[in-house]
């Protein structure tokens, strides 16, 4: 099969590679479609090597269908139309896939809006949810609200009844993502973020919760504006990797303050949030509730135009890669 490896002047290249071996409980995938995601562009660089056990080229979520199983495997049998959650590997023709990992296309779905599940919402659901414990008539903080991730992360929050803020840094990225639902959207090249978190706080709206990939210096000037018992979840340091941190709030409104990453637990945990990600958020998808919001589609011997797009800051929702 062909899989697009990176060469050693970071340039991808669509090569022949081995057929996958699965396993006893693993099932083989055709893949249709792989969403990108930030991770990629890390790990083309050489800073984000896929876990052990899984192939080294990129790709984090796929869809596509099923054509054969592991002689353990019961849930799933050829043509079964699927995504999945990877370690790596998903820009190639096939993928072997442990069963637990994957999950049924939503009903009334894409394969291509399929492969922008996965990762995307898996990570959104852990760090609302249950890093965060979100509720309904809570507020969530989550920045970047142009990204792929927030694509995911903002309706989901809506579609479980909370408030959310979010928000952009050029002027005319927040009419572009109107549509995902947020309640405030926060224009950083005009606006300072901790002022207006400060102004949300006055009027009765503290943050809960929030699912924070930018962090830097804001995330000490944001803190104090947080709501008692808060709980601020950092998930990347696009925005800088230091801090200024006051005690004072942290301690009298007994804020936490967690780091959280979904590519390193353990396989075990994300088979259970898959199931629960199953379980409460695919009725939403599939009524229509939330939809995935896809920027752009090319096909996989276009990878480099699409890292592009996310080096460049251009999209408004997840970039997908076709695989004829």
């Amino acid at each position: 099969m062909k899989a697009m490896l990176t060469n050693s002047d970071r340039r991808l290249v669509w090569s022949d590679v081995p057929d996958p071996v699965f396993g006893r409980y693993e099932v083989l995938v055709k893949i249709r479609a792989a969403a990108l995601n930030r991770a990629d562009l890390l790990q083309r660089e050489g800073k984000y090597p896929s876990p052990p056990g899984c192939p080294p080229w990129m790709g984090l979520e796929i869809a596509g269908e099923v054509v054969a199983v592991g002689a353990g495997v019961e849930k799933w049998k050829p043509g079964d139309k699927v995504c999945a959650l990877l370690g790596g590997g998903g820009y190639a023709e096939y993928a072997a896939v442990r069963q637990d990992m994957l999950m049924p296309i939503p009903r009334g779905l894409s394969a291509i809006e399929a492969a922008a599940l996965p990762e995307a919402f898996a990570t959104s659901y852990l760090n609302l949810f249950i890093e965060g414990h979100l509720r309904a008539g809570q507020t969530a903080y989550i920045p970047a609200g142009a990204s792929g991730l927030a694509s995911a992360a903002i309706p989901l929050a809506k579609a479980f009844g909370a408030r959310v803020i979010t928000s952009v840094r050029q002027d005319g990225v927040a009419e572009k993502i109107a549509a995902l639902g947020a309640d405030r959207i926060i224009n950083t090249a005009r606006e300072d973020a901790a002022e207006c978190l400060r102004a949300e706080a006055e009027a009765g709206h503290p943050v809960n919760v929030a699912m924070d990939c930018l962090t830097g210096k804001d995330l000490g000037l944001c803190l104090p504006y947080m709501a008692k018992g808060g709980y601020w979840v950092v998930i990347s340091t696009l925005a800088g990797t230091e801090t200024v941190l006051p005690l004072r709030p942290l301690l009298t409104k007994g804020i936490h303050i967690t780091g959280s990453m979904l590519r390193n637990r353990d396989p075990r945990y994300k088979a259970k949030l898959l199931s629960r990600l199953v379980r409460d958020v695919w009725p939403k998808l599939e009524s229509g509730a939330i939809r995935p919001l896809i920027y752009k589609t090319l096909p996989m011997t276009e990878a480099e135009a699409a890292h592009d797009i996310l080096l460049n800051n251009q999209n408004v929702g997840k970039v997908v890669l076709t695989v004829e």
